[in-house]
């Protein structure tokens, strides 16, 4: 006789375990993809043609007789070779790194300082020196140029005129783009009032996003105002800087009008160009497009090697 064993009242049966299905593996959504597609074909045929042509133009004898149909003489790396042994090519290199090495730096340092400042004024003192700073930001550089060619002409210049009423008469007449250093000076003000405001804004916004709390714990520590900023808000926002950093960079070594505007004022070209004239100069004023070409394709170098780090640093953060 069999003993069937009944089920507890009150109690329900469990059901019979069985092995949950392997989850499917999750689609990518390409929709992103999509959406960006239009904005990277336009890109591609804006810029892609124009750089395809000036790297094979790099290698060729392209001169005045080519621009009216004649065909391009293949020369291999005759270019890059001619302009890597021209010494006036690595005078001009050096300038240009120099110059954007100050400019950068000083904007830096500048722009986080108008930053600090802005957070300790007044409401309509902090409103007012935004709405300024995003006037010389959107003001176009050719403007601009036109006031500071004004302060520093040599016949009739606010400089010169406020500096010989103030009783230094040698300054009379005094030509301030003539001489390759005070050029210069001249031009990284212009570069630096230019991206000052830019600088300033964004830091201003990383240090607003700093947690209060934290700052209130440090100051209840007894730090001083410059130990929270260096201890607290400066690792907060130096991501920002750092990006912030790069770009202004790339954007002084590529700076062509500010220079090329106030060489028009006297100055000699010879001895005031960066890189951005030099290539215009070579290529467009000598006719030499191969040898123009080539000068752009090291600087194009030049600035990935630069913007590699900016690309790293995106990606690391998007990571994170």
């Amino acid at each position: 006789m069999t003993i069937t064993a009944a089920p507890v009242a009150g109690s329900s049966e469990s059901p019979p375990v069985t092995s949950a299905p392997a989850p499917r593996r999750r689609r990518r959504n390409l929709t992103p993809l999509y959406l960006a597609l239009p904005a990277v074909g336009i890109m591609v045929v804006a810029q892609g043609y124009p750089l395809v042509t000036q790297f094979l133009m790099s290698f060729q004898e392209f001169g005045l007789r080519q621009q009216f149909g004649a065909p391009a003489d293949w020369v291999g790396l005759s270019n890059y070779i001619a302009v890597l042994s021209d010494p006036g090519f690595w005078a001009v290199l050096w300038r240009t790194l120099l110059f954007a090495a100050v400019c950068a730096t000083a904007t830096m340092v500048i722009g986080v300082l108008a930053a600090i400042l802005m957070g300790r004024v007044k409401a309509w003192v902090r409103v007012s020196l935004q709405v300024a700073m995003l006037l010389a930001w959107a003001t176009p550089h050719l403007s601009s140029l036109t006031v500071w060619q004004w302060l520093f002409n040599t016949r009739n210049g606010v400089v010169n005129n406020a500096l010989v009423a103030m009783g230094f008469t040698q300054f009379a007449n005094h030509g301030w783009l003539l001489d390759p250093v005070s050029f210069f000076a001249i031009a990284a003000a212009v570069v630096i009032w230019g991206s000052v405001p830019l600088v300033m804004l964004m830091t201003y916004a990383a240090m607003t996003q700093v947690d209060t709390e934290v700052l209130e714990a440090a100051q209840l520590d007894g730090t001083t105002g410059a130990q929270r900023f260096r201890h607290v808000v400066l690792p907060w926002i130096a991501p920002m800087l750092l990006l912030v950093g790069l770009l202004q960079i790339i954007w002084d070594l590529r700076v062509f009008t500010q220079i090329s505007v106030l060489q028009d004022g006297g100055a000699v070209a010879s001895e005031t160009n960066l890189l951005g004239t030099y290539i215009y100069q070579v290529g467009l004023g000598q006719g030499n497009y191969g040898s123009g070409s080539a000068i752009a394709m090291i600087m194009l170098l030049l600035t990935l090697v630069i913007t590699f780090g900016y690309v790293r640093e995106l990606m690391r953060r998007g990571d994170a």
